[in-house]
């Protein structure tokens, strides 16, 4: 039997996942979303629960609002930040960011949808986050966000119609191909970086492939994308032998997608386009790597 004081402390671990989810989508950083949730039990354990007929909408309530006052400060910090800003990697395989059985549902998590959030403002960002990742009704989220149900609507449309062009300014593919394929795919452009095989190489980059690295200005790495098959298979040749000759490079599903972790120093996903690799994003910054490795650590 739950006693009283247990009771509260039950009520807000049955929504510490979706808590989670929610903040980790809005700030694109499993650090800062950590600290938002313990924020959330701040207030909930001195809220008067006679107040709270809802646990799960107050809740979701809260860490929104409190995501939106993180937002307002992140994006000063952003125009700061040393080289190109990427999300902070989760492993998603344990169910960390909830379920990701679909296409839909893993794409978003993805580092790629992530960052293209980045260009919605706070609100629009919440709305877009609420409908799209946790199919929240325009009346529970103009609840959530204290908003007409009529201007949710419209945030919601102005906010999918930036992303929509955004994938197609950048010509993302909204879902990724079978992950066996693309694993299959990454073996064969580790095993040529590795072996400096740059023939091998280009043949599986598109002519106008993609690559960013976030180093945060923390550690080395390119301080802005490197763009077409000659310049990013030799940059990789030679970052590879470099930094990673003796490092291990294992396989995890990263943010819904395969990904190689190398050494637990970096975290490199790939963009799919015909069976060749159209995009890279390496995350670098140590700082950012903190939550995936204690991750590891549990396995």
């Amino acid at each position: 039997m739950i006693t009283q004081d247990a009771a509260p402390v039950a009520d807000f671990e049955e929504h510490r996942p979706r808590m989670f989810g929610i903040a980790y989508r809005m700030l694109g950083s499993a650090t800062e979303a950590e600290d938002t949730v313990q924020d959330a039990w701040l207030r909930w354990s001195s809220a008067d629960r006679g107040d709270v007929e809802h646990p799960g909408a107050w809740l979701a309530k809260v860490v929104t609002r409190l995501c939106l006052n993180r937002l307002d400060s992140a994006r000063a910090r952003r125009e700061e930040y040393v080289g190109p800003w990427l999300p902070e990697p989760v492993l998603t395989g344990d169910g960390t960011l909830g379920p990701l059985e679909s296409a839909e549902q893993r794409d978003s998590v993805s580092l790629a949808l992530l960052v293209l959030l980045e260009q919605l403002t706070p609100v629009e960002r919440a709305v877009y986050v609420l409908r799209e990742a946790f199919a929240y009704g325009h009346r529970e989220i103009a609840g959530l966000l204290d908003l007409t149900e009529a201007n949710c609507r419209q945030l919601y449309r102005r906010a999918a119609a930036r992303v929509a062009a955004g994938r197609t300014a950048a010509s993302h593919p909204r879902f990724e191909p079978d992950p066996e394929r693309l694993r299959t795919l990454v073996e064969t452009f580790l095993t040529a970086a590795r072996d400096g095989d740059l023939a091998r190489l280009e043949g599986v980059l598109t002519a106008d492939v993609r690559y960013v690295s976030d180093g945060g200005g923390v550690v080395k790495a390119a301080l802005r994308p490197i763009v077409g098959r000659d310049k990013v298979a030799r940059f990789l040749v030679g970052a590879l032998r470099k930094y990673a000759a003796d490092l291990p490079v294992s396989f995890a599903e990263v943010n819904g997608e395969p990904a190689l972790i190398v050494g637990g120093a970096a975290v490199l996903q790939v963009e799919v386009e015909d069976g060749l690799i159209r995009g890279m994003r390496t995350v670098l910054n140590p700082e950012k790597l903190e939550f995936l490795r204690r991750q590891l650590s549990r396995f």
